[in-house]
């Protein structure tokens, strides 16, 4: 008889377990704020957040995205981010914002990828050549030329880029499902971590040179400074 109550114990909690995994854990307010006041603020989501009634409509504006960046830097492109960091009341919402500037025939965003979030990219203005390629082992890539108002979508934490193809200057607006997607930019990650990854481990993997391997150090390691 114990052994049947156990089992019917063992069984509901079971079931309990299940039905705890399964609720939709939505917020139960309308916002957290995001704040950096370690007395007033309340973690939620990595971030210490206000009281509700202190917010302000300041909280969840940006001003300023439709001001051209300065893109003359090594690769010719500026990003200009609007995630958690810069509007507070984006906190726990799920989603950011960037906006890309590139300059002439040449401005390049890198590959690069998000390990947090899905990209979908609006041409504001010019034409961009855009690309991610796909995991191993396919290694496949999805290239295409967009003009203003065309739409791409890159997927979670595939490498991707886009590159200005045409003699004007490029704008282009990104959404991520993310509050804060992260980035890392290959090369960057590469050859120019803090502290360098051992030259014998980047000379065997691309099976390169190890001086050039050292000069590609060199070259990235403004990036970190």
């Amino acid at each position: 008889m114990k052994g049947v109550q156990f089992l019917i114990a063992f069984v509901l909690l079971a079931l309990a377990s299940k039905l705890v995994s399964a609720l939709d854990p939505n917020p139960l307010q309308d916002f957290y704020v995001a704040i950096n006041d370690t007395k007033e603020g309340v973690p939620v989501n990595g971030k210490l957040c206000k009281d509700p009634k202190l917010a302000t409509a300041e909280d969840f504006f940006l001003p300023g995205l439709n001001i051209p960046r300065n893109t003359s830097n090594q690769v010719g492109s500026m990003i200009t981010p609007a995630n958690v960091q810069q509007i507070p009341g984006l906190n726990t919402l799920g989603i950011s914002l960037v906006r890309i500037d590139y300059t002439p025939y040449g401005g390049l965003n890198p590959p690069h990828t998000y390990p947090r979030a899905i990209k979908i990219l609006v041409v504001g203005e010019g034409t961009l050549s855009v690309g991610f390629v796909t995991s191993k082992m396919d290694n496949r890539l999805f290239t295409k030329v967009l003009y203003p108002e065309d739409v791409f979508v890159f997927p979670e934490g595939m490498i991707h880029f886009q590159f200005n193809i045409e003699s004007t200057n490029v704008v282009a607006f990104t959404a991520l499902n993310s509050q804060n997607p992260g980035v890392i930019t290959i090369a960057n990650a590469v050859f120019g971590s803090d502290p360098t990854i051992n030259p014998d481990v980047l000379t065997k993997a691309l099976q390169l040179d190890q001086n050039i391997i050292k000069q590609l150090q060199s070259r990235f390691w403004w990036d970190n400074n």
